[in-house]
């Protein structure tokens, strides 16, 4: 997609790999640089919740080439992960076995937060709009069962409204998936994290990230979507399982 010196920064990182990295930044340029045009893409393109009416089946691809234009880390993050471990595991699976892997985990991911929507929209919906009337949870749920029941229009049209304000973006899901493959590839490679100097096994590391993303997903409420995360990891796991069932986890052909 871009050409490069021989011996180059850019002539070392595989294809698919870079061609990945530089389409997520060249989004997250434009929606930086240009914020209207931002709020139109993640409208249209980042994943909404399966039964709003801005969803479109599109979307569980599209979303993962978004991240937040407020800031950068979001999107620094997931690149530098993609570099990091994307790299090797292209190198190792190939670019068609690598890029398939990756869409994979990314679609699952977002399969995996339309179910968490499904089953947590409404008590959401009633514990933030609870306060804001001086009601109980019990209260406010009893007066939206009912609401609902009725068909009243007006319930309807805010929870239409906040629905459409459901949104997830970010290549989170898919690099998560990347992290377990690196650790099925090279479970006893020896890893560090920032200002930690003590090594730990890729295995070990994968496990952790798991358990602190699950934990997350049940008790916090900081707008990330950590089960969108941990399902990445559950679309790879299935994947990684059936390559090395199969003997073809460090190379090989697809079956």
């Amino acid at each position: 997609m871009f050409g490069s010196n021989r011996g180059g920064f850019l002539a070392s990182i595989p294809p698919v790999t870079k061609n990945l990295i530089i389409i997520n930044l060249i989004v997250w340029l434009a929606e930086a640089l240009f914020p209207r045009f931002s709020d139109t893409m993640i409208r249209v393109l980042g994943l909404h919740f399966v039964s709003a009416s801005d969803f479109n089946p599109i979307q569980v691809l599209t979303y993962m080439f978004l991240h937040s234009p407020q800031g950068v880390a979001h999107v620094l993050f997931n690149m530098f992960t993609l570099w990091m471990f994307g790299s090797t595991l292209e190198r190792v699976w190939g670019a068609r076995r690598f890029i398939v892997f990756y869409l994979v985990c990314g679609i699952g991911a977002a399969i995996v937060q339309e179910v968490v929507w499904t089953f947590t929209w409404e008590h959401e919906y009633i514990s933030g709009i609870a306060p804001l009337n001086g009601l109980t949870y019990d209260h406010m749920k009893a007066v939206v069962d009912n609401a609902l029941a009725k068909g009243d229009p007006q319930f309807l049209s805010a929870v239409a409204q906040m629905k459409n304000h459901m949104v997830t973006i970010g290549a989170s899901g898919a690099v998560f998936g990347l992290l377990l493959g690196f650790a099925f590839v090279f479970p006893d490679m020896p890893l560090y994290l920032f200002f930690i100097p003590v090594p730990i096994k890729a295995k070990y590391m994968v496990i952790g990230y798991g358990v602190i993303e699950f934990f997350l997903g049940v008790g916090a409420s900081d707008m990330i979507a950590h089960f969108a995360h941990l399902g990445g990891m559950l679309f790879g796991l299935v994947i990684l399982l059936y390559w090395k069932k199969k003997g073809i986890l460090r190379g090989g052909g697809f079956y």
